[in-house]
Parts: C-alpha cells; structure tokens; sequence
C-alpha cells in the first residue's frame, strides 16, 4: 500500500438478522476484487462466518477466504492482550500486570476497556499504534444497533474520565479517526419490515451524532418487482399477485423514509443457498 494512500475502514451495522454480516462479506469481497488488499473482521466471540463460509475455524489471527481477502474474529480481551503484550514487550511482564485474578475482574466490570481495544485495533494502522497490520481495507462486521453505539461512544468517554496521559491519548487519537470520513465509513442495514427500518433510522442518526459522519443505509433484500407481474389474470395467481404489490408498496413507503435522511443503497433478494453464490451477487450490486 502506498504511503499517501490511507488505509478504507468500513463498519457494517443494523438490527440483527438484517443480513447484515452478508453485506460486509460483500463489501469485503468487492474492495479485494479492486486489487485492495482486504481483512473482513467480525466482532466478538463466535463466529458467523466459519459455518456460513464452511471453513474449520475462524481466529483472532487472519486466515484466507479468497485472493485478497482474510477472515479474522476480534474479542475486546483477545485486542487488549495482543495490544499489551506488544506495548510490555516482555511476557513474564505482560503475564505479571494481565493475567491475574484482579486485573480480570477490572476487564469485565469495565465493558468500555474491551471496546476501546477493540476499536484501538481497528484503528491501529492509521495510528501507527500496535503490531503491524498490513491491509489496505479493513471491513468490520460490527456489533448490532445499541452495542455499536456504546462501542463508538467508548472512546469519548474514556478521553472524558481520563483527561492525562497514554489512556486518554489513545482514546483521543481514536475518536479522531472514527470521525474522519476519508478514513472510516458507516453503513446500516435494514430491509423492508418496519421495524428494521425504524431502529436502522435511529442507528443512522445515533451515528451521526456521535461522529458528524453521514453513514449510508443499505436497503437489503428488495424484491423489486417489475410492474408486468401484477397484470396476470389467471385465477390461482391473484393470491401471489396481491402479495406482489404489497410487499412493493411496502418496499417503496420504506424506500422514501430511508430517502429522507441518505439515499440507500440497494441490494436485492438473492435466491440461493450457495453462500459464496449470495456474497459474489450481492457484491456485484455495490457501487
């Protein structure tokens, strides 16, 4: 990667079972199919994708998908330990300070420490910060709607409690790139249920206010059913026709509240069950 050219950090986000995780593969897929080389990074403890992509297992350490693209899974402890390990240096040190009964209990009575280190990992490239990290493209499958605001509201606040030294340093220089828009990029994903759409709305501006970034809403699965579909007339299809126009008077109502705040991108209904057949479809539909 050249050195002017800033590392593409992309989070995915929205209600769970938006297929959310499916759009990030698809970002990811279309970035490394550009030449970019590309991470797709889920967020937490298990992994979505080692059973979606049939893969043995799906670990802290990036492993291969495709040409240009790994998979990885990031825990907040597996980031604070790799992160600490890297800054102590020695491991009889790291293992004195970090793995002992207290300093445990402080990690998981402080859920904000686990999600300041994992967004110091993401961010670590561009902060030169933590052992090297060599991608061009980093797409995070983030965690859904309430947990993604409390992780991008973690570095504020530990900048707020903790105004002096490394901490609150780190915390700052963190919210910096999580705010800046050539460097980091936000989308939300619903599909055409109302409630989806109403808690990917309410995302989007809890976004926005955190970060002054505009995100960009992904309307997932739309049928768009062409106008020629409604015309039949032989009887035994009047059912499916009269399913027909509702669900695309449903996606059009949906379509226009999603309109007023960012124009959403749309990715349509992919009937397989092939997953690498979904993703590639998918990814053929992103700009």
């Amino acid at each position: 990667m050249s050195q002017l050219q800033k590392q593409k950090i992309i989070f995915v986000t929205g209600k769970g079972g938006v297929g959310k995780s499916a759009v990030a593969a698809a970002l990811a897929l279309k970035n490394s199919q550009k030449g970019l080389k590309t991470l797709l990074v889920e967020l937490g403890y298990q992994s979505f994708y080692q059973d979606y992509f049939n893969l043995p297992s799906v670990t802290y350490e990036p492993q291969k998908l495709r040409e240009n693209l790994d998979v990885a899974l990031w825990s907040g402890p597996a980031c604070l330990k790799e992160y600490a390990r890297h800054l102590l240096k020695v491991e009889s040190i790291y293992r004195l300070f970090f793995e002992n009964a207290v300093t445990r209990s402080l990690i998981n009575v402080a859920p904000a420490l686990s999600e300041l280190a994992i967004l110091g990992k993401v961010t670590s490239k561009p902060r030169k910060v933590g052992p090297p990290m060599d991608y061009d493209c980093l797409v995070v499958d983030a965690f859904a709607t309430g947990h993604f605001l409390a992780l991008l509201k973690a570095p504020q606040g530990m900048a707020e409690a903790i105004r002096f030294g490394p901490m609150g340093e780190q915390s700052k220089s963190i919210e910096k790139v999580l705010k800046d828009p050539t460097q980091c990029s936000y989308y939300v994903v619903s599909f055409a249920e109302e409630m989806p759409v109403a808690e990917g709305l309410e995302l989007w501006q809890g976004i926005h206010d955190i970060l002054s970034i505009q995100p960009q809403h992904v309307f997932n699965k739309v049928l768009n059913t062409p106008k020629e579909a409604f015309s039949a007339s032989e009887a035994d299809l009047q059912g499916f026709q009269i399913y027909l126009e509702k669900i695309s008077k449903q996606e059009s109502d949906l379509r226009k509240k999603l309109a007023a705040q960012a124009l959403p991108l749309e990715i349509p209904q992919i009937f397989s069950v092939h997953a690498w057949d979904v993703v590639t479809q998918m990814a053929e539909a992103l700009p």
